[in-house]
């Protein structure tokens, strides 16, 4: 290298080192260490729980009773090997997260991706909650890891719509479709799909409660004002929440989340793709989906102003 070269770099390089640990040592003072990740992680788990409590308690959502609800119960998913219960929310990952369970409690050398997703959903070998006495699930909620997963209600709701009435499953595209047909529809033999719109005034004409699992309000499925949910995951940080949750309760290292589909040549539910279905909506309909999951909005943390969120997420 050229003498005058190297005499002109060397203060230089010399100086960024001085910065370096110059700005190194500012950022350990003003933080006692440096920035960690696990405690970024913990941060946010405590504004969801914060925001949930605040909501819980303002919109009069505390029961005092003594024993769970069987519905709720129902969605309690118990793995006693590593002290454990999640509750079941469809199209947030729920599928993957019985396959962990699976692997969990049963064979860890089979791989995720074995694991049929029918089977998952029909094994006995995952225990629920309401198959427990009163006594032995009041135990379970007192003493094992609790967690649940939530995502954006209005993405959920496309995601639900395009997996169950877009495929051929006998119940939803052929039972649950022509009920639909039936209420919106003056031709009854018509056999075209349902459409966005008439999926929309179908669920919103049905009280909440008696809705089905894949499309209910996530607040009623897992009652987390009056479960205390260890940890509360999103499905927009799936990956990063799942991973500690893993490592909260003792995982083996070797065992990940899935990232399994189960139409693995369609595109995943997106921003875009729920901004498309959501513009096929009039102002009513929007207001009335709004309205049905009010509660999950504001318990959750989820922005009702869905076209600026959708476009800037993706």
């Amino acid at each position: 290298m050229n003498q005058k070269v190297l005499i002109f770099l060397l203060p230089n390089f010399i100086f960024g080192i001085f910065l370096f640990g110059f700005f190194c040592k500012r950022q350990k003072n003003l933080t006692g260490v440096f920035p960690d990740p696990a405690e970024d992680w913990l941060a946010i788990q405590n504004d969801r729980k914060s925001t949930l409590a605040s909501v819980c308690l303002k919109n009069g959502l505390l029961k005092l009773r003594s024993k769970s609800d069987s519905h709720v119960a129902s969605q309690l998913f118990v793995e006693h090997k590593h002290k454990f219960i999640y509750c079941e929310v469809p199209k947030v990952g729920c599928s993957n997260w019985k396959r962990t369970i699976f692997l969990l409690q049963a064979n860890l050398n089979a791989e995720a991706s074995e694991i049929e997703h029918d089977h998952i959903h029909q094994t006995s070998v995952i225990k629920k909650l309401v198959a427990y006495p009163p006594a032995i699930q009041k135990e379970f909620l007192n003493n094992y890891t609790k967690v649940m997963f939530t995502r954006h209600p209005l993405e959920r709701l496309v995601s639900a719509y395009r997996d169950k009435l877009l495929h051929s499953e006998p119940f939803y595209s052929v039972t649950v479709a022509n009920e639909i047909r039936a209420m919106f529809r003056k031709d009854k033999n018509s056999s075209e799909k349902v459409s966005f719109q008439e999926f929309v005034n179908f669920i919103v004409a049905k009280p909440p409660n008696s809705l089905d699992i894949h499309w209910k309000p996530m607040f009623l499925l897992c009652d987390p004002c009056n479960i205390h949910y260890d940890i509360l995951g999103k499905y927009e940080t799936l990956r990063l929440d799942s991973e500690h949750v893993l490592k909260v309760i003792g995982a083996p290292k070797s065992l990940h989340f899935p990232n399994l589909k189960r139409y693995g040549s369609e595109k995943r539910t997106n921003g875009d793709i729920t901004l498309e279905y959501l513009r096929q909506l009039n102002s009513e309909q929007i207001e009335k989906i709004k309205k049905l999951y009010r509660m999950d909005f504001f318990l959750f943390n989820y922005t009702m102003e869905y076209e600026d969120y959708f476009s800037l997420k993706d």
